[in-house]
C-alpha cells in the first residue's frame, strides 16, 4: 500500500493546491492514505474547523499539527470533536484531544498514525523519545502499518528520533522548517526516512510568507505583518510504499507538485 504525506499547508494557497493535486496524486500512485500537517492552513498560522474541513474534503484522511496548534481558538472544536485530527503527542496529561489514533484502509487494512513534537529551540514539551514507546508498542499490537509525523526544529533531533525507532514503524516523516530535505531513505529495520517534507503553498516567498517584510524584520529588528505569500504554489511532501504484512518500508520517494 501507498500513503501519501503533505508537508505543512500554507493558507489559501496550500488548501487551494492541496484541493486540486490530492486527488490526481491518489490516482498516480495508487494512494490508499493521505495524511497532511494542518497547522498553518488558517491564514498561515493555526487551523480552524473550516480550514480543516476544506483540508478533509480534498481527500486527506488525518490532519497532524505541530507548534502552531493553539494559534487559532476555535482549535479546541476540533481537538474535542475531530478524531481524525491530531495534536503532538508529547502535551502533558489532560491536554485535549488525541496525539495518535487508528484508522481503517479501504480494504480492510488498519494505520496507525501518530503526531510528535521536538524539544530543540521548540515549546518546551515532555519528552518525545520516551512519550512515543508506549505508543508505538499499544499501536503495533493491532496494526504493523505506522506513520509517524515528528514535527521538530534540530535535523540531529529528528534523525535520532527516527533511528530509534527504526524498526518499529512504517515511516517517520519530519515537518516544521518548511524546507524540503533530499536525504529520503529507509532504514536498516525498514522504517522510511526523511528529514523535512517541505510545505504546501507559496514557494516564491520566505518560508510561505511574503518576501519584503520579513527582510525589514531581520534588518530593523521591528515587529511586522507577515502575509501569506501568492506565488509559485507548490504541493510537497512524499510517497511512501508499505508492506502490508510486516509493515517496512519497500520505497519512500519525494513529491514537489506544482500548482496548475
Amino acid at each position: 500500500m501507498r500513503i501519501l504525506f503533505l508537508g505543512d499547508i500554507v493558507g489559501e494557497p496550500g488548501r487551494r493546491v492541496t484541493k486540486q493535486l490530492v486527488p490526481r496524486l491518489r490516482e498516480r500512485h495508487g494512494v490508499a492514505f493521505v495524511i497532511a500537517n494542518g497547522e498553518n492552513s488558517a491564514g498561515g498560522s493555526g487551523i480552524t474547523p473550516d480550514t480543516a474541513s476544506e483540508i478533509f474534503s480534498a481527500g486527506v484522511d488525518v490532519i497532524t499539527t505541530g507548534d502552531h496548534l493553539w494559534d487559532q481558538k476555535e482549535v479546541t472544536e476540533l481537538l474535542i470533536n475531530e478524531r481524525r485530527f491530531l495534536r503532538p503527542l508529547n502535551y502533558p496529561a489532560g491536554t485535549p484531544g488525541s496525539g495518535a489514533g487508528l484508522f481503517q484502509i479501504q480494504g480492510g487494512l488498519t494505520i496507525g498514525v501518530i503526531n510528535a513534537q521536538g524539544r530543540t529551540f521548540m515549546p518546551d514539551l515532555d519528552n518525545p523519545f520516551s512519550r512515543i514507546r508506549a505508543e508505538v508498542e499499544q499501536l503495533r499490537r493491532q496494526t504493523p502499518i505506522i506513520f509517524v509525523d515528528f514535527h521538530a526544529e534540530a535535523t540531529s533531533e529528528k534523525i535520532a528520533f527516527a533511528r530509534m525507532l527504526d524498526g518499529t514503524v512504517s515511516a517517520v516523516v519530519g515537518t516544521h522548517t518548511h524546507v524540503q530535505t533530499a536525504d529520503e531513505q529507509i532504514f536498516p529495520g525498514g522504517t522510511a526516512y526523511l528529514t523535512d517534507a517541505g510545505f504546501t503553498g507559496p514557494h516564491e516567498s520566505v518560508l510561505g510568507r511574503e518576501i519584503e517584510p520579513v527582510i525589514k524584520r531581520f534588518l530593523t529588528n521591528q515587529p511586522q505583518r507577515f502575509p501569506v505569500a501568492r506565488e509559485r504554489v507548490l504541493l510537497q511532501g512524499a510517497v511512501i510504499e508499505v508492506d502490508e504484512t510486516s509493515g517496512k518500508a519497500l520505497s519512500i520517494v519525494r513529491v514537489s507538485e506544482p500548482l496548475s
